[in-house]
């Protein structure tokens, strides 16, 4: 039974309205005191409320003419009719509750929409097939409904008249919810935008544009790690970019990628870690305060399996890119494999993805790591988003988790690479051959040094920096040190370069 009279006031944090009982995942998480956060809690309200649902300090409230019933069963079906599909809440439900309970459900409505899916998620995720006939002969249903969930190329699965649209399978499988900022995205086609800018572009300046935005990206993704990495680490880190997409993704690919980002394993255990980890601090006794827990290492071999076949699934249903991006980089980095220099493959998994998929054009790196880096408060609490001190670190935790946040920051930071970063470089690019030129028209310097030229006028505001022309720069006569200012002035000027 559920909603038993001690009715709690607060329910993970939140408080739950007066006159309100939980409903839904909520009433079914609270009452079998299952390790899982709900996002949006549901509760029906003992008073009328105007439009029969409305959102009030993060809790959804419905009217009490929805009240379920008191029954788990009854509270499932209210979830699979009013809320999001939650695989974690489903597979701790599943694994605590009596198979008896479940067929019974079914065998009452053999027919039922909502029976059908929670027939077929229940023996997916627990691998037990329960003592019920197959279902009878009626018309097909989705897993997940397409104009509410990113989906996969649906297969029909007979025993339960389910078609099996799901990213991912038993072992892993994320959830994308639609919503109106992905759409928006979507409806963009950001790659023909990228490919568009690339089409009238030359090909000198887009190698030395490519060049600069992995550079960028190399430092960012170092710097996101709070380390300013020496010449040689950036390179390998680039390397291991550059080399994105072209082998499919498995557990030799994944090591590989991880031998050349970190190359001294004299401190570092290569390959899957064999203990623990966590990110965040220890109180002064020493015991750990995490923000962030990763898969316990029994687990991870698994956990990557059904992570690269989840990936691999993605693709042949066309999933968009970005979206399949998100759910196996971000996917990775909840499951944190090694000891160090998870971060780093994180984003190099974003790159893999987008390159594999043919999203980033050939020989172009999205610097997205300079983004993250930018907004790297938003983009840690994403991360920290997953594992918070209220769940047990279980594998289900791991193989079940919704990642539309993660999908809309990472596509955020796509689109901002596309629409400014990578326009921006091609610009400068541009403007920067016009200074040179023109600067060579006046004084004969070798190129190098007239790009330095530039670069310091640049840094001091418009003009030749003092030090500089009183060194390098000391033959230059004040005629010409002030022809080469206009021009910098001119060519640049109405940039905030």
């Amino acid at each position: 039974m559920i909603q038993r009279s001690d009715q709690p006031q607060f329910f993970q944090e939140h408080l739950i309205p007066d006159g309100a009982r939980l409903a839904g995942w909520a009433a079914i998480v609270q009452d079998f005191g299952l390790q899982a956060p709900v996002r949006k809690p549901s509760a029906v309200a003992e008073g009328y409320i105007k439009g029969s649902q409305r959102l009030e300090g993060g809790w959804t409230l419905f009217d009490k003419r929805y009240w379920p019933g008191n029954s788990v069963i009854e509270h499932l079906v209210f979830a699979f009719r009013h809320e999001s599909v939650d695989l974690l809440i489903l597979k701790l439900l599943f694994t605590g509750i009596s198979p008896g309970k479940i067929a019974g459900f079914i065998r009452a409505t053999p027919k039922g929409t909502v029976n059908r899916r929670v027939w077929f998620l229940y023996e997916l995720l627990t691998g037990t097939t329960l003592d019920i006939e197959d279902a009878p002969m009626v018309t097909a249903i989705d897993a997940l409904d397409p104009e509410k969930y990113f989906t996969g190329k649906p297969v029909l699965e007979r025993r339960y008249r389910v078609r099996d649209n799901l990213l991912g399978g038993g072992e892993v499988c994320p959830i994308i919810r639609r919503t109106d900022v992905l759409e928006k995205y979507l409806s963009r086609d950001l790659a023909s935008e990228a490919a568009a800018i690339i089409g009238r572009t030359s090909v000198h300046l887009i190698t030395r544009a490519a060049s600069f935005l992995l550079l960028a990206d190399s430092r960012a993704s170092f710097e996101i790690e709070g380390e300013r990495a020496p010449r040689n680490r950036l390179e390998r880190w680039g390397r291991a970019v550059m080399q994105a997409g072209r082998n499919q993704l498995s557990l030799d690919e994944l090591n590989r990628l991880h031998g050349i980002l970190i190359q001294d394993t004299r401190f570092i255990h290569p390959g899957l870690r064999p203990d623990g980890v966590f990110l965040g601090d220890r109180d002064p006794e020493g015991n750990p305060l995490p923000e962030f827990i990763g898969a316990r290492p029994e687990n991870l071999t698994a956990l990557l399996m059904g992570l690269f076949a989840m990936d691999r699934r993605m693709a042949e249903s066309d999933l968009d890119p970005v979206l399949q991006a998100t759910a196996t980089a971000f996917g990775f980095i909840y499951i944190h494999p090694h000891q160090d220099g998870n971060g780093r493959l994180h984003r190099c998994l974003i790159h893999h993805v987008l390159a594999e998929r043919g999203f980033t054009p050939e020989g172009l790196v999205f610097p997205v790591s300079s983004v993250m880096l930018d907004r790297i408060g938003e983009y840690r609490s994403t991360l920290q988003g997953h594992s918070r001190p209220l769940l047990d670190e279980t594998a289900d935790l791991y193989r079940y988790y919704d990642c539309t946040e993660e999908a809309e920051f990472l596509y955020s930071c796509v689109a901002r690479t596309i629409e400014h970063d990578l326009p921006q470089e091609i610009d400068f690019l541009r403007r920067q051959d016009e200074a040179e030129r023109r600067i060579g028209e006046i004084v004969e310097m070798p190129d190098r040094q007239v790009r330095d030229l530039i670069m310091f006028i640049r840094q001091n505001g418009g003009s030749i920096p003092k030090r500089r022309r009183e060194n390098e720069f000391a033959s230059l006569t004040d005629e010409e040190s002030g022809h080469i200012e206009a021009i910098y002035m001119d060519v640049f000027g109405d940039e905030p370069w």
